[in-house]
């Protein structure tokens, strides 16, 4: 099956019933960021450098977690790059190139409207772009219940 531009990127929102400061800290706080996501991140989140970590997910215990930090506007976006689904250990990841994924936070009456959107799934090599493209799109729908969950705690 091959990706049309309608597989190239997709987008997610949920209304957080959090002030954007709140959330900020939640996706811009390396370990906060790592209880919702599930995983524990080494380095700090900084602007041009990679973050390390490894998931927490049950049963992906043995997966490295590497992103880039595009960009950090406080309260607003924070954006980074990395391989999408990246799940085999023997697959070498860093040859393809990385999608990039933004969180857009937009105030609503005291509220968050959370936006997630992954693009650059059209760089990906064809065998593996459809099932990226699935996986991403599932697993971000999770990773918004679970900041929704955090966000409220």
């Amino acid at each position: 099956m091959n990706t049309t531009p309608d597989t190239a990127r997709f987008e997610k929102e949920i209304l957080l019933k959090a002030p954007q400061h709140r959330v900020w800290q939640a996706l811009t706080d390396p370990r906060q960021f790592g209880e919702w996501f599930m995983a524990r991140l080494d380095t700090p989140f900084a602007v041009g450098r990679p973050a390390t970590g490894k998931l927490t997910v049950p049963g992906y215990e043995h997966l490295d977690l590497h992103l880039t930090v595009e960009r950090l506007q406080p309260e607003r976006l924070f954006s980074f790059r990395w391989h999408p689904y990246a799940v085999d250990p023997r697959v070498d990841y860093a040859v393809e190139a990385p999608t990039l994924v933004e969180f857009m936070l937009d105030d609503v009456q005291g509220n968050t409207l959370l936006t997630v959107a992954e693009s650059g799934f059209d760089q990906l090599p064809q065998a593996r772009r459809d099932e990226a493209y699935r996986m991403e799109r599932r697993g971000w729908a999770q990773q918004l219940e679970h900041i929704q969950a955090y966000v409220k705690a």
